[in-house]
């Protein structure tokens, strides 16, 4: 038997099935039994581009308007927390749930009526409207103001001259985050204040450089604050780089007994309103018994 030659006994040769295509034999043409084998060439990124920009802008709009939102600082009433041309995000997620501003956060809200008037915003050009529109530049015409709330509905607060600031009695101690060399309020004097249900008394950190809650007494509200106007709470100094920064609440809004003045005149009110229907009922008892009588 010669070499290389094959038996009758032999195994037979791998051949491929009538159903079996070589990968070799693919071809951008149809195939005989009329179906298209084609591999189906991936889009151009040029094609593609436009539309993930469009998702990008969506999901930045998305961000912005239920989650966080870019604001610049214009001023230096927040000064040393804040300095004038930082740009802080603000949550705006957890007011969705309900949450209202609590006591020691620092947060940005809409003007309120009267307190912005005279202030000036600069024109943006039409690039800068379109960014701040879908968050990724700062609000650049609307008039929001930026400040550390000090009092929530229900407090009471005032500052005499000479004297820290007291919530429901309880002196704030604020060395920590107002502007070396201030004074509580010797400026300005007030109190005391019963701040309602559904507002809040805002001071900013440069008590000697913020026109704030104490300087709009004379408008509606007494220069308590609706919580419906607040845009949310500044959680982080995102810019510039070399001024990255958390923003907590300060250790002297966690002090014992600060809610404790608030709250004792809940269980009294809720006494009185438990107490009327029994009263009248007992007059009117009486006066059932004299009828009869």
């Amino acid at each position: 038997m010669a070499v290389g030659a094959r038996s009758g006994h032999d195994e037979p040769e791998d051949r491929p099935s009538d159903n079996e295509v070589p990968v070799e034999a693919e071809s951008d043409g149809d195939s005989p039994g009329g179906g298209s084998t084609a591999v189906k060439k991936p889009r151009s990124f040029w094609k593609e581009l436009p539309l993930l920009i469009g998702i990008a802008l969506i999901l930045a709009l998305l961000i912005k308007t239920f989650l966080v939102q870019a604001f610049s600082i214009p001023s230096d009433s927040m000064q040393n927390t804040l300095q004038r041309g930082d740009r802080v995000l603000v949550d705006k997620l957890t007011p969705w749930f309900g949450s209202e501003p609590e006591r020691g956060e620092v947060v940005v809200f809409h003007d309120p009526g009267g307190w912005l008037e005279d202030t000036v915003t600069p024109e943006p050009n039409v690039v800068q409207k379109f960014l701040s529109f879908i968050g990724l530049m700062p609000s650049a015409e609307e008039k929001d103001l930026i400040k550390r709330v000090i009092a929530v509905g229900g407090d009471t607060v005032q500052c005499k001259k000479n004297g820290p600031v007291t919530v429901n009695g309880k002196a704030l101690d604020d060395k920590s985050f107002i502007f070396e060399g201030n004074s509580a309020c010797d400026d300005e004097p007030f109190g005391p204040i019963h701040v309602p249900e559904g507002r809040i008394w805002v001071m900013g950190d440069h008590r000697q450089n913020s026109l704030d809650s104490r300087y709009h007494q004379e408008l509606p509200g007494q220069g308590t604050v609706s919580t419906d106007e607040v845009v949310g709470r500044a959680v982080v100094v995102a810019w510039p780089v070399n001024r990255w920064a958390t923003l907590p609440v300060p250790s002297t809004f966690d002090q014992p007994g600060l809610n404790a003045a608030a709250s004792a005149a809940v269980p009294g009110a809720l006494g009185v309103a438990g107490a009327l229907p029994l009263v009248f009922w007992r007059r009117r008892r009486l006066t059932r018994g004299h009828t009869a009588g």
